[in-house]
């Protein structure tokens, strides 16, 4: 089931590339498939240190264009960490996110309440909203509590 859900992702996104003529080459799809593989909101510089194993002649910078362009086009979203680093998540559905400022984890959630907050007239007067995210920061339980098995870490 999962193997299907990931391969629906797969063909979504070659159908998004083409639809902004954009070229679905080896080398973006296996970005792309590496994002969706993790269970992380990886960095540029951890997407590419997954990817280079696999393709070793590929750069960084070709990487960080790439996942530059999935955001652009909206098949990723980029996710600010608390340390500024952009982060990348193949999850484009509404949801919110829990950031550990111990740990720099980033956790999905979603929760129907802050879904339905409203944003204010005086804001859509004047401003096209095309989304809304909430983002709690504080401290995942692991490194509350002293165990911190760092997860989703930027640096990882």
């Amino acid at each position: 089931m999962e193997e299907e859900y990931s391969q629906g992702l797969v063909e979504q996104f070659i159908q998004r590339c083409r639809g902004h003529g954009l070229k679905v080459t080896p080398q973006r799809l296996a970005i792309y498939r590496k994002l969706l593989a993790s269970s992380e909101h990886p960095s540029a510089d951890v997407v590419y240190k997954k990817i280079v194993q696999e393709y070793p002649t590929m750069s960084f910078d070709t990487v960080n264009r790439a996942l530059l362009t999935f955001a652009d086009i909206g098949v990723i979203d980029t996710v600010e960490s608390h340390s500024g680093v952009k982060r990348y998540d193949t999850d484009i559905a509404p949801h919110h996110h829990l950031h550990c400022i111990k740990c720099g984890a980033i956790i999905d959630f979603c929760d129907s309440d802050l879904d339905a907050i409203p944003i204010p007239e005086r804001i859509t007067r004047n401003f096209t909203v095309l989304g809304k995210r909430v983002i709690i920061r504080g401290i995942c339980p692991q490194c509350a509590e002293g165990s911190a098995v760092h997860h989703d870490h930027e640096n990882s």
